[in-house]
């Protein structure tokens, strides 16, 4: 299983124009830079990953472009970092129409604010578990914000009790208002969960002023703007990534 966010700014390629070579083995200068995941799109159900919005770079440094959509069936996992696979329809309006998605309704569900369907506010989607190889949910991840969740944890949510989506919330099942925390200094060692709670939310909100923009266009749900705030590691990127790599080769087998 991976995580969503062991995704976030991983690079992916596509092999340049002409080359007919398995993408697994093509080196970099076979390959063309796409851009960077900016976010995980979820199937309308909310259950299953689809595949990825990847941040194009600007032209010329200065004019923004729309974000690319690549299939999660059409992604290999290199040393350098995703290579699409699928040249004809792995990417774009191609694999949305390949995969017979109604664009509109698929879910970006990072950030989005989640609560019981009796409204218990249960705080934000930090995280999600699923399978790079079915793209299956295994586990939402609800906190405060990535830097809140240093302090008091997230409650860990199991995809049966997912009900869906509606009017910018995730919804599920009231019993997951009596989870208990996973982790968290604060749940560790016992101290006021009030208190860290608040501080939390604060710092993660004006993380989430100084983030980009969450993509505006495409699919519905677009979530809170958190903003990790990790800046790009300098330097060629072979071999960057060889850590997750091989955690994403093991967990697609």
């Amino acid at each position: 299983m991976l995580k969503v966010s062991q995704l976030m700014r991983i690079y992916v390629y596509k092999p340049k124009r002409g080359r007919k070579d398995d993408p697994k083995t093509m080196e970099l200068k076979d390959l063309t830079v796409v851009g960077q995941v900016r976010q995980v799109v979820f199937a309308p159900e909310g259950d299953c990953v689809v595949g990825l919005l990847v941040r194009r770079p600007d032209v010329a440094g200065m004019v923004k472009r729309e974000d690319a959509f690549v299939a999660l069936d059409s992604i290999v996992a290199t040393d350098d970092g995703l290579v699409v696979s699928r040249e004809e329809d792995g990417m774009d309006s191609e694999a949305i129409e390949r995969l017979g998605l109604d664009w509109n309704k698929c879910i970006l569900w990072t950030g989005m604010d989640a609560k019981t369907t009796n409204n218990k506010e249960l705080g934000w989607v930090d995280d999600v578990e699923f399978s790079p190889k079915t793209g299956r949910v295994k586990a939402f991840y609800v906190g405060d914000g990535s830097v809140a969740k240093s302090l008091v944890g997230n409650v860990v949510i199991p995809r049966n009790m997912l009900v869906g989506y509606k009017d910018g919330y995730m919804l599920v099942k009231p019993e997951v208002a009596d989870l208990s925390l996973n982790g968290g200094l604060a749940a560790k060692a016992g101290e006021s969960y009030a208190r860290a709670k608040q501080s939390g939310k604060t710092v993660a909100s004006k993380a989430g002023k100084a983030a980009d923009d969450v993509v505006q266009k495409g699919a519905r749900g677009l979530g809170r703007a958190i903003g990790k705030a990790k800046k790009n590691a300098g330097g060629s990127p072979r071999g960057m990534f060889g850590a997750f790599m091989d955690e994403y080769r093991k967990a697609s087998k």
